[in-house]
């Protein structure tokens, strides 16, 4: 899969080709407008697609892994109404899960959050202030976000976080930079449910359980009825197809927690 190094070198050779044909045939300004197009449209589509690891390495699946396991993984919370529930579902199915919360919510819910924990379940780092603009950030805000939840983890459980999601899975050089100064492991997915958008429950869970097989990483979030409903349905499919349930630690076999 191409990366924003390869990309990036194969555009400035392409781009010398073309000055100098510029220079000694004449060809069309044309074709670096056609250069530029490409280069970004790649970019974008890299920076925003986690599953291309364009910028940076994020652990999106692992096929290799031998037992029969997946990762169900929850965004954006904790959630005072859903998260509660999503624990009560996970439990009746004697099932294991990631939650990659935001800073601001713990601060808000810190008992919700403390119960995910209580529950045997695995934590991560998923931005302060979920900004829809986050992409945008300077590396020194990103850092500042992430040390700001971070901080706010350890003061309510003690646990030094290792893991981080990306807000709506963009990534780009910044972020990248801001993971190797917090010394942050981001973890992706290669299942997305879209449970937040528009799409009825029946197709967010086809979604989700298509082709379902060991090492795969599920995206849903604590945040709906919907997804409430999603979940229970993904639990007994996975009990049906002998597929457990685990957190992403285990499924890559990495420490959540310095």
């Amino acid at each position: 899969m191409l990366n924003f190094k390869t990309v990036n070198s194969l555009t400035l050779i392409v781009l010398i080709s073309l000055i100098v044909a510029y220079f000694l045939i004449g060809i069309s300004f044309w074709w670096f407008l056609l250069l530029g197009f490409f280069w970004f449209i790649l970019t974008a589509l890299g920076s925003g697609l986690i599953g291309w690891n364009y910028h940076l390495v994020a652990l999106n699946s692992n096929p290799s892994i031998v037992k029969n396991q997946v990762a169900i993984t929850f965004d954006d919370g904790p959630n005072p109404e859903f998260t509660p529930k999503v624990l009560e579902l996970l439990k009746k199915h004697q099932a294991k899960a990631s939650f990659f919360c935001i800073g601001k919510q713990i601060e808000a819910y810190p008992d919700v959050f403390k119960n995910i924990i209580n529950e045997g379940h695995t934590v991560g780092n998923h931005t302060y202030s979920h900004d829809h603009l986050f992409g945008f950030f300077s590396t020194e805000k990103i850092i500042s976000e992430l040390k700001q939840t971070n901080k706010i983890v350890f003061e309510q459980s003690s646990l030094k976080l290792n893991l981080y999601r990306p807000a709506f899975g963009v990534t780009n050089p910044r972020i990248k930079k801001a993971l190797k100064a917090t010394q942050l492991q981001a973890i992706g997915w290669n299942k997305r449910s879209l449970d937040t958008t528009n799409l009825s429950k029946e197709t967010i869970l086809n979604r989700a359980s298509k082709s379902l097989k060991k090492g795969d990483v599920i995206l849903l979030h604590d945040a709906s009825e919907k997804t409430l409903w999603v979940l229970e349905q993904l639990l007994l499919i996975l009990q049906k197809q002998n597929l457990q349930a685990v957190t992403v630690d285990s499924l890559f076999n990495i420490e959540p927690y310095a």
